[in-house]
């Protein structure tokens, strides 16, 4: 049987007038990954799942993983829940020198190419060529050019690789006005659409450099342009879609057979909103913090039940855990969460931007999540303490649509934030399961 292409499928009835796309979920955390595949299955449809270069690298990342193990962690998890692997799409997110900014331009490169290269070679199928962000010793604003050669020279490094490899030849996104991973830094107001003049000329230059690599072949394998549609959250606003302003915006790829926008940073867009975008051509939808809030909601309700049921010295203390690590290990919030202390404490626990989620992976921090949900199976979870703390997941247990236990209440909070993602991509295939 025919492998199928999940994403040229996806692509080419996008541009025959279906209003279809796909969600990535960006996101590290194995529960999160297991949501998404249930979630894939449900819909009878495939799973895109991206890596950024913050979380995995051939170094480690923040994780701890590079490409190979984050693809076996996916893939296991997979394998574990009866989802077929040739459903399963890996990408590689903000490929490039985003991790070695503060290195020279050159330094920085050269560790960009091993990282597309490790990328290529494990098998992730959707490239993201992500060149915006400055080095060391470049200018403060990089011109289209400059970020389109830095392009070119990795999808050299990336189509050698493949070939040499023996992989699949990856998809690739481009552009230039890429939003920062994660979601904003700063506070924001509101944010204007890429102007379509910059979109096109976007296009242009890289059109050009990848000619000029010898690559012109690659460019029907480009499948989505990253523009901002203007939409974004901060720690404590989101920034909705508004489709009045990009009308002119959306018709730039018209002519362009093969190419879908990609819009980032849309956690937390409201499903009207998330339907919008799909409808006006971005086919691809990124989503990751906006995952990672909804499994802490999760485990924070758990945790007050906890206090409920469980005596106090056999309490797992998540909340007070991640409260003491955080304090101990300030680099992933300090720079980011401003205000008084209590301003601080709420931000840590509850932003938008969720730097929570860079702790979750912490010795002690997991150990106290997995003892919460032990506690939790053992004594057993009542059902109106379910009806206080997770009413949607009550509503589904007394429906019998889902089981009982801790975690898969965690996995049913975490496909709350993806039902809409999916519906929105208009995932429900036929003989899929609209739970």
């Amino acid at each position: 049987m025919l492998r199928v292409d999940w994403l040229a499928a996806m692509v080419e009835r996008h541009k025959a007038g279906e209003p279809v796309g796909v969600y990535s979920v960006c996101s590290a955390h194995p529960t999160v990954l297991e949501a998404a595949i249930v979630q894939a299955a449900a819909d009878g449809g495939f799973v895109l799942i991206e890596a950024t270069s913050n979380q995995v690298d051939q170094f480690g990342g923040y994780t701890g993983m590079r490409p190979n193990d984050f693809r076996d962690l996916v893939v296991g998890i997979a394998d574990a829940q009866g989802f077929a692997r040739d459903r399963v799409v890996l990408g590689g997110d903000h490929l490039g020198p985003n991790r070695w900014q503060r290195e020279s331009a050159e330094v920085a490169m050269g560790h960009a190419e091993t990282l597309i290269a490790a990328y290529v070679a494990a098998g992730y199928r959707k490239i993201h060529l992500d060149c915006s962000m400055r080095c060391a010793d470049d200018p403060a604003v990089l011109s289209d050019e400059v970020v389109a050669e830095r392009s070119a020279r990795l999808l050299a490094v990336a189509e050698k690789t493949a070939r040499h490899a023996g992989v699949d030849a990856p998809v690739y996104v481009i552009g230039t006005e890429v939003p920062v991973p994660g979601g904003a830094h700063e506070t924001l107001d509101r944010l204007t659409p890429t102007p379509a003049d910059a979109a096109r000329a976007t296009l242009a230059a890289h059109r050009s450099a990848f000619a000029a690599v010898g690559h012109d072949d690659v460019w029907p394998r480009v499948m989505a342009l990253v523009v901002q549609p203007g939409v974004e959250f901060d720690h404590l606003q989101v920034i909705d879609y508004e489709r009045a302003a990009t009308a002119d915006l959306r018709t730039v790829l018209d002519d362009e057979e093969h190419l879908v926008f990609e819009a980032h940073s849309t956690d937390y867009q409201r499903p009207q909103q998330l339907a919008e975008l799909v409808d006006d051509h971005w086919a691809v939808l990124k989503v990751g913090p906006g995952l990672t809030f909804a499994m802490r909601e999760a485990l924070f309700a758990l945790a007050m039940i906890e206090t409920e049921l469980v005596p106090r010295p056999s309490r797992s203390n998540l909340i007070e855990v991640i409260e003491r690590r955080m304090l101990a290990e300030p680099r992933y919030w300090q720079d980011y969460y401003e205000g008084d202390p209590v301003a601080q404490r709420t931000a840590r626990r509850y932003s938008y931007s969720d730097r929570l989620r860079y702790y979750w992976a912490d010795e002690e921090v997991d150990a106290a999540r997995r003892t919460l949900l032990a506690n939790l199976d053992r004594v057993g979870i009542p059902l109106p303490l379910i009806s206080q703390f997770l009413p949607m997941q009550y509503e589904r247990i007394r429906a019998g649509l889902l089981d009982h236990d801790a975690q898969a209440l965690v996995v049913d909070r975490v496909r709350d934030a993806l039902r809409p993602y999916a519906a929105a991509c208009r995932a429900d295939n036929p003989g899929g399961d609209p739970r």
